[in-house]
């Protein structure tokens, strides 16, 4: 890749990319979110864990019954977004770890320490959740990230069986440029990065 390509991307995943705050009426289909899932499936995890759980709202009933749930200011979001995951976070990744780490038994490594393991799924869920938007950046598509909303009436209604729990939720679509604010300022890396 030539370096103004490279250059392009840089652009299109951080320095240009923005969090929607609205968006074009093109729909995001199951296709999509397909081809979404065969990137950010790839992003490392700790033991490749992959505790990420995500159930896509597409259609109104079910964007309603999760709008119902958020704070009023996120409610309208979710209403008016083409998509939104509801990013949760599997407390028994364990049971798959013979399958998705098959060279050493890691599941001896937690043991039955649940608070270790909801810790676990809880930072490798996030750090996929992250993927998952570069990803989107990449494909052309915008996110607007959030929490503010009733967890356990979330965790009820789109995780009923319990062993996954929400993490944060999030809108997807093709982000509409007139509805985004002013780029937010950034801290400088001597402000937040030490070298020692």
């Amino acid at each position: 890749m030539s370096e103004l390509a490279l250059d392009d991307v840089k652009d299109r995943l951080f320095r240009e990319a923005r969090t929607a705050n609205g968006y074009t009426d093109r729909a995001v289909t199951e296709d999509v979110l397909r081809a979404l899932y065969d990137l950010y499936k790839w992003g490392p995890t700790s033991t490749n864990q992959q505790p990420l759980r995500v159930v896509w709202c597409i259609g109104e009933t079910a964007k309603g019954r999760l709008a119902d749930l958020c704070y009023p200011g996120n409610a309208e979001k979710v209403r008016g977004a083409p998509a939104v995951g509801v990013f949760g976070m599997d407390l028994d990744f364990l049971r798959h770890l013979p399958r998705l780490f098959p060279h050493v038994d890691a599941r001896s490594w937690y043991g039955d320490d649940r608070k270790l393991i909801a810790e676990s799924a809880f930072r490798n869920s996030t750090l996929q959740a992250g993927y998952l938007i570069v990803a989107a950046r990449l494909l052309g598509l915008a996110t607007n990230p959030m929490s503010g909303f009733d967890e356990e009436g979330v965790n009820a209604a789109f995780f009923p069986e319990g062993n996954v729990r929400v993490n944060f939720i999030t809108t997807l679509g093709y982000g509409d440029p007139a509805a985004v604010h002013p780029r937010a300022p950034r801290f400088d890396f001597d402000e937040v990065s030490r070298i020692i």
